[in-house]
């Protein structure tokens, strides 16, 4: 079967999204519940990659009713969805790849990604990271949950697999595809700290599942 583009992907399974997330998902469901108590009281700004039809932000909105959230995602009837979910919350969407969208310097006091990062190379992620880092004000943090494997040689399997996909399909490694290449908790740190992030600590794991946090540097005074 061929690989499926990446908003392709999501658009076509709009539908059964949220079922195949919460019953599916081992761990899923109670990532999302978790997520509101990691992120800082003091959160006024929060930036979602790959937001979807926005599942991890119910608990969010519930417990920071004034939060102003900006979503990034590639499938619009995603986030049309989630404005139709969360009327009357201060929501700013865009339609884009969050690796492309800019992000402007110190504006954000928290960033969150759900399941969403288990797609590209260290490479990528590397850069995409640096740009989150530099979004985020002194002492924001970036939580990350994510599909992420026991050890290093199922995660070449993978990252072997979708290389081995893209060259018959003839395409090029800076397009996007639906095909699961997760990292191992130690590769995501490295990544993370390489990236910028001085503290980045694994927070929550159930099966695949794992949650973690990244905080960013306060300037000296």
């Amino acid at each position: 079967m061929p690989l499926e583009e990446m908003s392709k992907f999501f658009e076509n399974r709009l539908e059964g999204y949220e079922e195949h997330m919460i019953s599916n998902v081992i761990g899923y469901k109670e990532a999302c519940v978790k997520l509101p108590t990691l992120i800082s009281s003091r959160c006024e700004r929060l930036l979602d990659l790959g937001c979807g039809t926005g599942l991890e932000l119910e608990n969010v909105f519930k417990a920071f009713s004034h939060i102003q959230v900006t979503g990034i995602d590639l499938t619009q009837s995603m986030l049309d969805k989630l404005q139709d979910k969360y009327k009357g919350k201060s929501l700013q969407l865009i339609c884009g790849s969050y690796f492309d969208v800019e992000l402007a310097t110190e504006s954000f006091d928290c960033a969150i990604s759900f399941q969403t990062m288990h797609h590209f190379s260290h490479e990528a992620k590397i850069g995409l990271y640096k740009k989150i880092c530099n979004s985020l004000k002194p002492k924001g943090m970036y939580i990350e949950c994510d599909y992420m494997v026991e050890t290093q040689e199922e995660e070449d399997y993978f990252y072997r697999e979708y290389y081995r996909f893209m060259k018959d399909m003839a395409v090029s490694n800076e397009e996007f595809y639906h095909y699961d290449t997760p990292c191992t908790l130690g590769n995501q740190i490295k990544m993370l700290k390489e990236a910028g992030f001085i503290k980045v600590d694994k927070v929550f794991k159930m099966d695949h599942t794992v949650m973690i946090i990244a905080v960013k540097l306060a300037p000296f005074l």
